[in-house]
């Protein structure tokens, strides 16, 4: 397997000025694969479109995602071309991965989509985009959206835009599997993902697709020290099932190699980790990179289990 690092800033940055340049600079020289962004309507987090495409203007070989964009609320149409726009001008570098949005009023009255309606509107759009990057004009008719001979240029410079979903419940991933082309979850366990891939995969054989082995991955949210109380508050409600959430945080950079050999004893190859304490001052989210590279990076080169 192709081992891969990106790195996430997640929903709590407040990397949005010149600072963040300064972050991305660093991801590109130290040999990151990949930048994520995340989305959150009432945080300082930069949007992720716009931060991806500053990204992309000023690197040559960093991939960039997000994680995730919401989708339901959105025009698709014009997403789709905003995507391809951006795909075409990075020379191939977008990573798209999209959900549903987060159960919390505030975000999802900035979007305008009841909760309940979510995942209809969200599958339909998914479809939207798909056929509007595909060659030739689009025609589609669903309950959301109405399109006839419908023609989006530029198209993506990748031949096929791989998309990437999230999510852990059962329905999402029914959803992966028979929508998606990787699977990227969050504040997970490997057995989680193990777990997680036969439901997918017996979903996959269902619809009579595949999903490449080298796209299952998962995103790692660590801390060199202890966790935020307000994280932890926030993964106690999230993971309900877990005794003790501490266990979704590596501790130390060991700790860390540790969990990704794990995951990539169950398949996983693909991986964004995601500090959970601002490093603060971009001087010190440097120094942070710098000491994370010799350290997480090794992992893209050693022989991992199953590679």
């Amino acid at each position: 397997m192709k081992v891969r690092i990106g790195f996430g800033l997640g929903t709590r940055t407040t990397l949005n000025d010149d600072g963040f340049g300064v972050v991305v600079d660093a991801l590109e020289s130290l040999g990151f694969d990949s930048l994520w962004l995340s989305e959150r309507i009432g945080g300082a987090a930069p949007d992720p479109l716009v931060a991806m495409s500053f990204a992309a203007g000023r690197t040559t070989r960093l991939k960039f995602g997000m994680s995730v964009m919401v989708l339901p609320g959105r025009n698709p149409a014009l997403l789709a071309k905003e995507l391809a726009t951006l795909d075409r001008m990075s020379g191939g570098r977008l990573l798209p991965a999209f959900g549903l949005g987060a159960a919390d009023p505030h975000e999802q009255q900035a979007f305008g989509v009841e909760r309940g309606a979510r995942a209809a509107m969200f599958d339909e759009a998914l479809q939207v985009l798909r056929g509007c990057w595909a060659p030739g004009p689009f025609t589609h008719h669903g309950a959301h959206f109405h399109y006839d001979g419908l023609q989006v240029q530029p198209k993506p410079m990748q031949q096929r835009l791989d998309v990437w979903l999230g999510g852990l419940a059962p329905s999402e991933l029914r959803r992966v599997g028979r929508l998606a082309d990787g699977w990227l979850p969050s504040f997970v366990t490997p057995d989680d993902v193990a777990r997680g891939r036969e439901v997918i995969e017996a979903t996959c054989a269902e619809r009579g697709r595949t999903i490449d082995p080298e796209h299952f991955g998962v995103l790692i949210p660590y801390a060199l020290g202890p966790v935020p109380e307000a994280v932890l508050a926030a993964m106690a409600a999230r993971r309900p099932d877990l005794a003790d959430p501490g266990v979704l945080f590596p501790r130390s950079w060991e700790a860390l190699i540790d969990t990704i050999d794990r995951f990539v004893a169950v398949g996983t190859s693909k991986f964004v980790i995601l500090p959970m304490s601002e490093p603060g001052h971009p001087d010190a989210w440097v120094q942070h990179l710098q000491d994370a590279a010799p350290v997480v990076l090794a992992c893209q080169t050693s022989q991992r289990v199953g590679s």
